[in-house]
């Protein structure tokens, strides 16, 4: 009885034994082609929605290529309607490219509708804008340059060839990129300024109005007689053919200094036509070899000189006082020269202008910088 229920329970044991050995690695395999199975079928049904989504994909994409062809032209066209507006060469170029650009980003979009990324296309145009302010925020001087270029070639402060000061550079306006603008100054050197510091400086336009204004002082001594130089400096002024009679030049007092009288000289010149150095420096010339013959006195400033060790004063007697001075070969050399310097006539018809020059100079030279003149 006990050996029969022994044996049955070990029979039991054994029944439970076998197929608690092969339950296992049957489940391991199911599962792993289950698996299999799921993502071949997922496959599967990405392929024929791939399939379904291939005609529209492909309009998609050939509409963006239509667009993409056809962006240049029709902006070009579109901008044609601006130069009633402005002639200002960068703002049609500006305007031109953004309306291309536009047509490009509208063409990806409907490709990324057609294709089913709506979600997508979205999000890539909200990532433009986010990406573009943070170009613009990385970029704020240039694209502030940028701006400067666009109003100074809308607002036109000056042109090619004029000759302009800024940030005390004066010079002639060779040419104006979209970044910097270009002078050539009176020693020929060539002066790059942003654009940005040429727009928010002050601008010295110095051919706008073509008369301008010299001046410069002359001194004469308290024992001559002032209105009678104010006459003979008139006279002198008026008989130059480079002064203006209208504005009419003057001569009036400025200083009364230590041991001169010191008389302003105003005078106006077409600088187009001459230089306002030049015809400075005859009139004084002039003016002085005036005042010489009329015995017009021009002492130099009065000095105090002190010698602490005290100096040893000779007195001449009566037979060297008698004698007249010598004076060298080479002292001598110096006053002929002097004397055909003031007295030569070709000095005074050399009076033109100096910036034909360096505009003659500045369209022989290389352009420091490569770019499309925007004036």
């Amino acid at each position: 009885m006990h050996l029969t229920n022994a044996l049955t329970w070990q029979t039991q044991d054994n029944d439970i034994d076998e197929p608690s050995g092969s339950l296992f690695p049957a489940t391991k395999s199911e599962s792993i082609s289950d698996s299999t199975s799921l993502i071949w079928a997922e496959v599967e049904a990405s392929w024929q929605a791939f399939l379904q989504k291939l005609p529209m994909i492909g309009l998609g994409l050939t509409l963006f290529i239509i667009i993409f062809l056809l962006a240049r032209p029709l902006s070009t066209l579109l901008v044609k309607p601006i130069a009633f507006v402005s002639t200002s060469q960068l703002i049609h170029l500006v305007t031109r490219r953004l309306i291309s650009i536009l047509f490009i980003l509208f063409g990806f979009y409907l490709f990324l509708r057609f294709a089913g990324l709506s979600e997508f296309a979205v999000a890539v145009l909200s990532g433009t804008g986010v990406m573009g302010l943070i170009i613009g925020f990385a970029f704020k001087d240039i694209a502030e340059n940028f701006i400067s270029s666009l109003l100074l070639s809308i607002q036109k402060p000056f042109k090619i060839d004029d000759v302009i000061e800024v940030e005390g550079r004066i010079g002639v306006v060779k040419q104006v990129t979209a970044r910097a603008t270009t002078l050539v100054d009176f020693d020929g050197d060539h002066i790059q300024i942003p654009n940005a510091t040429v727009y928010k400086n002050i601008i010295r336009n110095l051919t706008a109005n073509p008369k301008s204004r010299g001046k410069f002082v002359i001194g004469i001594g308290y024992d001559s007689s002032i209105v009678e130089a104010q006459k003979i400096a008139m006279q002198v002024l008026s008989t130059t053919d480079a002064v203006l009679t209208e504005p009419e030049p003057q001569v009036l007092v400025d200083v009364l200094a230590s041991s001169t009288v010191n008389l302003k000289v105003y005078f106006w010149i077409n600088t187009h036509n001459h230089s306002l150095l030049k015809v400075s420096s005859f009139l004084m010339r002039s003016i002085m070899r005036e005042f010489e013959k009329q015995g017009i006195s021009m002492p130099d400033d009065a000095r105090e000189i002190i010698f602490p060790q005290g100096i040893v004063v000779h007195q001449p007697t009566a037979s060297e006082s008698l004698q007249e001075p010598k004076i060298s070969s080479k002292q001598q050399e110096v006053i002929n020269d002097t004397a055909v310097d003031l007295q030569d006539p070709e000095l005074s018809e050399d009076l033109a202008s100096d910036a034909d020059d360096i505009r003659q100079q500045a369209r022989e030279a290389r352009d420091p910088e490569k770019g499309e003149n925007i004036l």
